[in-house]
């Protein structure tokens, strides 16, 4: 892709209408931001070759077009009533409207209806954009309009679609945009809190979601079956893949568990107790069908023998090596958490 000029040049789009929206000191100016970002991610999502690209792109564009009509209206009516693109005079009402923009554009359930189906059309890299980069802007902007009980309504939403929605998933891509929703819903809930609990959870996150992508590219994976069935998916490999996995979860003690247990302690330190309990409860659920496809990859489905392993190290250095990272990394952030 990034030897197309075209679509180098859209990709270059892409990554500066981001800066333009959160570097932007108006909601206007930030909402442009947000319209040439959509416009530059439509034609890297269309792909000749695979016509579900095409349902994908358009699902994508008429809903972020809508979110982005509803946002520049209420962010009119709001200059109108207070004069003021970052007033903070504005009513919990017209903050909410705003927000519900957002979340649709971000994919935070109940506004998530378009998400699944259009991370199920897509190849993996622009996955990785839609699932990685593409929550940044939508997120700076909902940090600049704090409603606190309605995003926590959001949280915990989130949190149950995205847990109860990959329960009885077979698609990689379903799967990874479920367990984004889910991420979302944690995000958020820092975001209640303290910014820089967003920063660390979102650069963990992505960092995982990273090397999940990579695996799934490099062996061109897009159903659960293909793990189960694939003879040259050896042991190692079907290892690395659900290590990451879980530490996606947030299993301790991968990775993926140290910004949890940030928020988790945030949250105690502040009396969100409900919101702790209910966020904490529906990720079990996440836990559960990853440990479950984990046991049936490498106990009940396994064609190989069990005594024998083959390892292609060549091949997967670099796999292993990054997914190494999932697990050394805890201790070293642990202590850096408990310095500063």
């Amino acid at each position: 892709m990034f030897f197309i000029p075209n679509k180098f040049l859209f990709f270059c789009m892409l990554m500066g209408s981001t800066i333009f929206t959160i570097s932007s000191n108006s909601w206007l100016g930030a909402w442009m931001g947000l319209e040439i970002n959509l416009l530059s991610f439509i034609p890297l999502m269309s792909n000749t070759k695979n016509i579900f690209s095409t349902e994908a792109s358009l699902k994508y564009f008429l809903t972020q077009a809508f979110a982005s009509s509803t946002l520049v209206f209420f962010i009119i009516f709001s200059f109108l009533m207070y004069l003021n693109y970052f007033s903070l005079n504005m009513n919990n009402s017209m903050k909410m409207l705003m927000l519900s923009s957002l979340f649709l554009k971000l994919g935070a359930a109940p506004f998530h209806f378009w998400f699944p189906s259009v991370a199920e059309n897509l190849t993996w890299l622009m996955n990785l954009i839609l699932l990685t980069w593409q929550k940044i802007a939508p997120m700076i902007l909902i940090s600049y309009l704090s409603n606190e009980i309605y995003m926590q309504f959001i949280a915990i939403f989130s949190t149950l679609i995205g847990s109860l929605g990959g329960l009885n998933q077979t698609n990689l891509r379903k799967i990874m945009a479920f367990s984004s929703i889910n991420h979302i819903g944690w995000m958020i809930s820092s975001l209640i809190m303290n910014n820089n609990l967003w920063k660390i959870y979102f650069l963990i996150y992505s960092l995982l979601t990273i090397l999940m992508i990579s695996i799934f590219m490099n062996f061109n994976l897009f159903f659960i079956n293909q793990i189960y069935l694939m003879m040259n998916f050896n042991l190692m490999n079907k290892f690395l893949l659900f290590m990451n996995f879980l530490s996606l979860g947030g299993l301790p003690p991968f990775l993926g568990f140290f910004p949890k247990w940030m928020i988790i302690n945030n949250l105690i330190l502040n009396n969100y107790f409900f919101l702790l309990t209910i966020m904490s409860m529906l990720t079990l659920i996440n836990l559960f069908f990853y440990l479950r496809l984990a046991l049936n990859s490498f106990l009940l489905l396994n064609m190989e023998q069990k005594w024998f392993i083959n390892i292609n190290f060549k091949m997967n250095y670099f796999l292993i090596s990054m997914s190494m990272i999932s697990l050394l990394s805890l201790p070293l952030f642990t202590l850096l958490y408990f310095i500063y």
